[in-house]
């Protein structure tokens, strides 16, 4: 007998929405881990809000949001909210029961500042490592790094010379050639994000406003170690590199593999004054290689050269997915949250892949 197409609502629903998620559903464990890690973070959670007054979103239902955000690719915080309104899947994980409003999106936008002027990123991160730590998925010996130009929320037209004064409003999007002018980060300043700096990763590469993102990653299951975003220059990467070893803990002595942009005599004697062998790619370009055959005649380095590129992948997911290909934010502290917090989203995902699901 053919069904009929009625659309009578019931008036009540006696279905929880964790009865509608199915039990391997991958989004079952990375909320098991975040929870875990926000629950480490309460005390710091504490200090970022006052004792009185009114109550704001919970700030564990906020990091859940934005985590939805970066792993579903949500353009921004008022596509996050319409979403989260109808999806029942991302009012399970945030935390939201079926009759629960959505906030505002100027609410969901100040409560979101609040921590983003705090480390909460960088303790959520500690906290995701520490989880695959556990796992027993991270490596003590053999590292790589890498930096990634991440473009700036500005345009060309907003870099401007420093000294030039304002001039009056010709219209929304008025037409400007510049192609001809001598233009620098010295005499000239974007007006949209001044911290930008125009920057040219290669030179295949046209220049953008950015910034510098690097990451640290271990090379047995290409889990992210650290991560950092700086100004966007020609030192920055290695200059970054070595204040991202700092934070592995415990090191004794280790490698670390890096691109050809690496193999410079001042980086590579910096990393051996702190009993670190560099692996990283021979650039033999108009000059000679900073190391030689001391060091590449071992195994370990050819198979740091193929695990080295494992970080891509990471920059790759940061950019097609958690929406980094171009910051949606303006200034390198804001950048920098957001990156880091990527970081911490993509080690979930990974951790996901390589923990076998309970039985």
């Amino acid at each position: 007998m053919r069904g009929q197409d009625a659309r009578q609502e019931a008036m009540f629903s006696y279905v929880m929405p964790e009865q509608r998620v199915p039990a391997d559903h991958p989004l079952r464990r990375i909320l098991k881990w975040t929870d875990e890690a926000l629950l480490s973070l309460n005390s710091q959670f504490a200090a970022l809000y006052a004792p009185t007054g009114r109550d704001s979103i919970p700030p564990e239902r906020l990091l859940r949001a934005l985590l939805v955000q970066v792993l579903f690719s949500i353009r921004s915080e008022r596509q996050l909210m319409e979403q989260l309104n109808y999806n029942l899947l991302y009012r399970w994980f945030v935390g939201l029961g079926m009759d629960d409003a959505v906030w505002d999106v100027t609410v969901f936008t100040k409560n979101r500042d609040r921590l983003l002027g705090g480390q909460i990123a960088q303790a959520f991160f500690d906290q995701v490592l520490q989880r695959a730590r556990t796992a027993g998925l991270l490596s003590d010996d053999h590292f790589t790094v890498d930096g990634t130009l991440i473009e700036a929320w500005a345009s060309h037209k907003s870099f401007k010379p420093k000294d030039a004064p304002p001039k009056p409003p010709q219209g929304k999007n008025p037409d400007a050639n510049f192609r001809k002018d001598k233009r620098s980060n010295e005499t000239h300043q974007s007006t949209t994000d001044p911290e930008a700096k125009l920057y040219r990763k290669s030179t295949a590469a046209p220049a953008q406003l950015g910034y510098m993102g690097h990451a640290l990653m271990e090379n047995r299951y290409g889990i992210a170690m650290g991560g950092c975003v700086s100004e966007a220059n020609g030192r920055a990467e290695r200059n970054e590199a070595l204040r991202l070893l700092e934070a592995i803990p415990n090191k004794g002595r280790i490698t670390l593999g890096g691109d050809k942009n690496y193999d410079t005599r001042e980086f590579v004697d910096a990393l051996r004054s702190v009993d670190v062998t560099p692996h990283v790619a021979q650039n033999t370009t108009n000059r000679r290689s900073a190391i030689d055959k001391r060091t590449t005649r071992h195994p370990g380095y050819a198979i740091s050269m193929r695990k080295r590129k494992l970080i891509e992948e990471i920059f790759g997911w940061l950019k097609t997915v958690g929406g980094l290909r171009k910051t949606r934010h303006r200034g390198r502290a804001k950048v920098d949250w957001m990156f880091v917090f990527g970081l911490a989203a993509y080690n979930l995902v990974r951790m996901v892949k390589l923990v076998p699901a309970p039985g």
